[in-house]
């Protein structure tokens, strides 16, 4: 959850179900997966053959990309992977946007991340052990030569840990250089407008004219862009991951 002192965000945990922490991360996300659901639900009802309404359209070219991608990526064999892909897309880049409603961000939030890269994780080492079975999976970490094991253990534990790592990053780095940049905005909005002279300049001074208007251009980068592109790095690693796991 989130309130602000001063400006300053100060967000807090509601302890319930016995000290089970349910945090403001926690709760966005189980939101953002309701709305999504919703949103499904309306795209794909009453589905038609022909004279297709423009809901349905919408709903086939959206099935059409996420389709191809994880086809292009993946192959054939993988289309089970359709679904975990088109989630983990969705939820990633639904999560990142929350923040342009004044909700907290689950995605700037590590545990989210790192929750999602052990989903992947535990797939990743499954194909693996399926693939070359429990002793081929265990001989890998002793290859070129065994004095390699300890750096490939840590190779494929660091695994999740840079998934998450990145996608939590990338997040909360935009949002400290565009409250750096608004900031900065401020700032120079009472040095500007305090050149002034009088009650004027005291006036100007105080209304953030600076602050309006520029910052929503880089929201267009650091909001929709970059959680675009974090959604569909995640989703390419997921992809690329678990179908050469096998390998």
């Amino acid at each position: 959850m989130k309130l602000e002192v001063n400006g300053a965000p100060i967000y807090f945990e509601i302890p319930i179900l016995g000290g089970i922490p349910i945090t403001g991360s926690l709760v966005v996300t189980w939101g953002v997966m309701i709305v999504l659901t919703i949103l499904c639900a309306w795209l794909t009802h009453d589905l038609k053959v022909r004279d297709i309404s423009k809901r349905q359209a919408a709903a086939e070219k959206i099935y059409e990309l996420l389709y191809g991608l994880v086809h292009d990526n993946m192959g054939e064999g993988w289309m089970h992977y359709l679904p975990l892909v088109t989630a983990l897309f969705g939820l990633s880049i639904s999560c990142s946007l929350s923040s342009l409603l004044g909700f907290w961000s689950p995605t700037a939030d590590v545990n989210t991340t790192l929750a999602w890269a052990l989903v992947v994780f535990a797939l990743i080492t499954y194909h693996k052990i399926k693939g070359h079975g429990i002793g081929g999976y265990l001989k890998g970490y002793t290859e070129p030569i065994f004095l390699m094991t300890p750096f490939n253990i840590l190779g494929e534990v660091f695994t999740p840990v840079s998934m998450a790592f990145r996608h939590f990053g990338n997040i909360v780095s935009g949002y400290v250089i565009s409250m750096l940049i608004y900031a900065a905005l401020i700032t120079a909005n009472h040095l500007l407008f305090g050149l002034l002279p009088g009650a004027v300049g005291e006036i100007l001074a105080e209304i953030p004219i600076l602050g309006v208007g520029i910052p929503a251009l880089f929201s267009l980068y650091f909001d929709w862009f970059g959680s675009f592109i974090q959604a569909f790095i995640f989703c390419m690693l997921t992809m690329i991951f678990i179908a050469t796991a096998e390998d």
